[in-house]
């Protein structure tokens, strides 16, 4: 039913590329085995990512999705958030049209498949599906995944969930091409910082090259993800570069619902102040408070490699990884960067 991998080689054929044999990763084969299975069997799919998708999550979903659907398979996907609207920067991403809102995704799917979630928690609105599903794959590389699901497909040395996608997809005896390609792309640039981060190993680069093969165009994908902003982004992140903090190797700031009301700016045009905030010199650390549309304060954190900001975040409720975490706060500014900030002087 699957073929062997290793059968396949490193080149181009018609915009559809094979590989050579997945790189090793901490999966089980036989938790692989048990995944295929489920698949092959299953009629109607059901996709979920994490609530406010990046493109980790959406990309590993939609890339997911298009394999899904050429093996002849039903394929719904979608993320829990209550205000259903894919972020700006991600629009470019192809297979879209996969996508419902929550309020119209299976309530007990036969097989569902969680991507980058590493907590039934990051579901949103659809964590009672994944309860009422009868089988549930998770496909995620956070050292704190919860282990939710019935079958694993967890690998926190994976520099990104893309990568696991990838594996899956050759397993499933599927091919990358070009849309397939940009969507694993994506998440593979981004999760690595633009292959920055120390999560980036030599199979994350024989990833993007055998992704790069399909003929997809890097320059206009980054352009999308990191050379776009509407004007008001500008105006915000002017306030928020106002009131930076910087003490004890920590830098942080935070943006008020207010902030954006301004200017009509989605909360999800705000993911790129961190990587802003973070270049000081002088910090360690940075992170930056963003009010949620209900709010909430989402703290996106960094470290530049000495502090575990992941285990940081967990302690509060949060997760991710070491150089890069988060978690929701529904405490004031001060109370929330007073507990950040002891706990930070005991890691």
């Amino acid at each position: 039913m699957t073929p062997d991998v290793r059968d396949r080689v490193d080149r181009p054929a018609r915009g559809r590329v094979g590989t050579a044999e997945p790189p090793e990763c901490r999966v089980a084969e036989s938790a692989w085995a048990r995944a295929l299975e489920l698949i092959s069997r299953a009629d109607k799919v059901a996709l979920a990512c994490h609530v406010s998708p990046d493109a980790d999550a959406l990309g590993s979903m939609l890339a997911t999705g298009f394999v899904l659907r050429s093996m002849g398979k039903r394929v719904v996907a979608s993320f829990g958030d209550r205000r259903f609207d894919v972020p700006r920067l991600l629009r470019f991403l192809p297979g879209q049209d996969m996508l419902t809102p929550p309020e119209s995704f299976p309530a007990a799917p036969e097989l569902m498949i969680t991507f980058d979630s590493a907590s039934a928690d990051r579901l949103g609105l659809l964590r009672p599906n994944a309860a009422a599903a009868r089988e549930v794959i998770v496909v995620d590389h956070h050292p704190s995944s919860s282990g939710f699901g019935t079958v694993g497909l967890v690998d926190p040395d994976a520099a990104a969930t893309a990568m696991l996608v990838e594996q899956l997809i050759l397993r499933l005896g599927g091919a990358l091409d070009r849309d397939i390609a940009t969507c694993l792309y994506a998440g593979l640039v981004t999760d690595t910082g633009s292959f920055r981060h120390s999560s980036t190993t030599p199979a994350a680069h024989r990833m993007a090259a055998r992704l790069v093969a399909t003929g997809l165009r890097t320059d206009e994908i980054a352009r999308e993800l990191w050379d776009r902003s509407p004007f008001g982004y500008l105006k915000v992140l002017a306030a928020a570069l106002d009131r930076v903090v910087l003490g004890d190797g920590l830098v942080w700031t935070y943006v008020t619902r207010v902030d954006r009301a301004a200017y009509g700016l989605p909360y999800a045009e705000l993911e790129g102040i961190i990587d802003i905030v973070r270049r000081t010199d002088e910090a360690e650390v940075a992170a930056v408070l963003k009010e949620d549309d209900e709010g909430a304060w989402q703290v996106s954190t960094r470290s530049k490699g000495t502090v575990d900001v992941g285990a940081v975040c967990a302690a509060l409720g949060g997760g991710g990884h070491h150089n890069a975490a988060g978690f929701t706060s529904h405490e004031s500014v001060e109370k929330t960067m007073a507990r950040f900030r002891e706990l930070l002087r005991k890691v």
